[in-house]
């Protein structure tokens, strides 16, 4: 196996490894994948495997038309939603789907999670999009495929680059970053701020989301062109 697949083996592994670590998952809920962009190879958790019986090695390869390119394991059964974004996100080098808890109850509940305040404004900038349910005719089509559908039509008018979240209508979340590693962070991220969402419109159920300049001040401050959060950008007094 070439060296680059190898190391994406392994850097998906991790990261499905970090869902349980972080209370993600639970079962065998949920996956981790990644993508090498040279080759259009996708490694991705075998499907119904346990976290505890998940090695490196059965991690399963796969192409950008579903060929299974190396492994003895079917892939996971969300596979062609993986792939589906990897096609339409060309930017992204990750994707994780849970059924955490609190996102979850967001997505069955059909709603989006607003943004209400300046901690879920610095990672995700603005609302997190709910997409609409699936059609029954798009159920008895490729299911799969008609599920990444429904998060891409969500993001006609969104920024998948600002926004690595969505929650799937009656079904749970997808997040997605540059890495593996960072497809599980925007979920443990996401989990959090769904969490105190749920607290916040019990302590004020007519909250709206934050007005724009505080949104802007605080996603900017760490991801804009002018960032200066942090220690990349020299000092900032």
């Amino acid at each position: 196996m070439k060296a680059p697949l190898k190391e994406l083996r392994q850097a998906v592994y991790e990261a499905n490894i970090a869902l349980v670590e972080q209370g993600l998952v639970v079962g065998t809920f949920g996956n981790a994948s990644g993508i090498d962009r040279e080759s259009g190879i996708v490694a991705i958790k075998p499907s119904g495997v346990s976290y505890e019986r998940l090695t490196p090695e059965n991690i399963v390869l796969v192409d950008l038309n579903y060929r299974i390119v190396e492994g003895d394991l079917n892939p996971s059964s969300d596979t062609k939603t993986h792939v589906m974004l990897y096609r339409h996100f060309e930017e992204i080098g990750g994707v994780v789907h849970t059924h955490s808890k609190h996102a979850t109850a967001w997505a069955q509940a059909r709603r989006p999670l607003l943004c209400l305040g300046t901690t879920h404004a610095d990672y995700f900038y603005g609302d997190v999009p709910c997409t609409a349910v699936i059609r029954d005719d798009q159920i008895e089509k490729d299911y799969e495929e008609e599920t990444a559908m429904q998060i891409i039509e969500a993001f006609s008018a969104v920024d998948y680059r600002t926004m690595p979240a969505v929650l799937v209508a009656s079904h749970g979340p997808f997040t997605w970053g540059e890495t593996p590693r960072d497809a599980v962070r925007n979920s443990s991220l996401l989990e959090y701020v769904a969490e105190m969402n749920a607290l916040s419109l019990v302590a004020n159920p007519d909250l709206q989301s934050i007005k724009k300049p505080l949104l802007d001040k605080h996603y900017l401050r760490k991801h804009g062109r002018e960032a200066y959060y942090g220690q990349g950008k020299g000092r900032v007094l």
